[in-house]
């Protein structure tokens, strides 16, 4: 299920419950209090919490459909490959040690501190312990750290987790929304960033020196790879490229196709990793989403009757 149909899914869940709150309302009885019929089920606090975690769009929940991300550390200190560790548990809080490969690894580890500066894709390695570890750089500040993975036997989950590195933090503003960025001497240009709620084409197009890059070599089995975070609550979308390197149809650049879903309108920032010259670099872009359509909520209206629930 995409980000826009579990909100809307969410949403839809609320106007249940409300209703059957009011059912609730209607079945008690006079000065005495007595119920008149048979209660409607009401979700408990346990309930509530897991369908609420369940819909939230991905990155913004450290556990989902049982599973956990824990921090072996939530605090560090500023510096250069600083190991970050990290474990993913079960529902009975032992480690996951067994992963489904999707695009050439195991998991993929997204760390970006929070104003969106920092950004860093990389892939740990897993201990027979359950434990991840892998080096990373990190400025003073608050970080998020994202999972992307897909455990055996289960769905691909992308679970987040808050980093803390202490020191003199200076938030920088989000950068103005572009359609170019610059990495290394090469130009990236951006199409097509679309409406919320609506699927619509992303097109990235490679260039240095002012001529088409059309030799773009595959990186975890694509072209390219594109995250994009929901400025306001970095809400996390990984969304992988049209075409398959080697399939005969997908040409190696200057275009990079992708098709997405923004599940809301509003600022957004894109990364882009793509290999050439067997350097992996990183365009970086902010976009902002105009508003589309709308997920519609009905709460249903209680009929007349005699004052007794259905």
């Amino acid at each position: 299920m995409n980000a826009p149909q579990k909100i809307a899914g969410f949403a839809l869940g609320l106007a249940v419950v409300f209703a059957a709150a009011f059912g609730v309302g209607s079945t008690v009885g006079g000065a005495g209090g007595t119920a008149a019929g048979p209660q409607p089920h009401q979700a408990g606090p346990t309930e509530a919490q897991d369908a609420s975690a369940a819909d939230l769009p991905a990155g913004l929940s450290s556990t989902e459909d049982g599973y956990t991300l824990d921090l072996v550390e939530s605090r560090a200190s500023a510096g250069t490959q600083i190991p970050l560790r990290f474990r993913i548990s079960d529902a009975s809080g032992a480690p996951v040690t067994r992963y489904v490969e999707s695009h050439e690894k195991p998991l993929h580890l997204i760390v970006v501190r929070r104003d969106m500066a920092g950004f860093q894709h990389v892939h740990p390695t897993l201990a027979d312990s359950g434990t991840w570890s892998v080096p990373v750089d990190l400025a003073a500040g608050d970080y998020r750290v994202f999972a992307d993975f897909v455990p055996a036997g289960g769905d691909g989950l992308t679970l987040g987790a808050d980093l803390h590195v202490a020191g003199n933090y200076h938030p920088q503003p989000l950068p103005p929304a572009a359609t170019a960025a610059t990495v290394d001497g090469y130009t990236v240009t951006l199409s097509g960033a679309g409406k919320a709620d609506e699927s619509s084409p992303l097109v990235l197009s490679v260039s240095r020196n002012g001529k088409p890059v059309n030799d773009l070599q595959p990186y975890l089995g694509a072209y390219g790879h594109l995250v994009a975070l929901r400025a306001s609550d970095l809400a996390y979308l990984h969304v992988h490229p049209m075409g398959v390197p080697g399939d005969g149809a997908t040409p190696a650049g200057p275009e990079i196709r992708f098709d997405t879903t923004f599940p809301s309108h509003g600022d957004y920032r894109l990364f882009l990793d793509f290999k050439h010259g067997n350097v992996v670099r990183t365009a970086e872009f902010t976009v902002s989403i105009r508003p589309g359509r709308e997920p519609a909520v009905t709460v249903p209206t209680p009929e007349p009757g005699d004052g007794h629930g259905h």
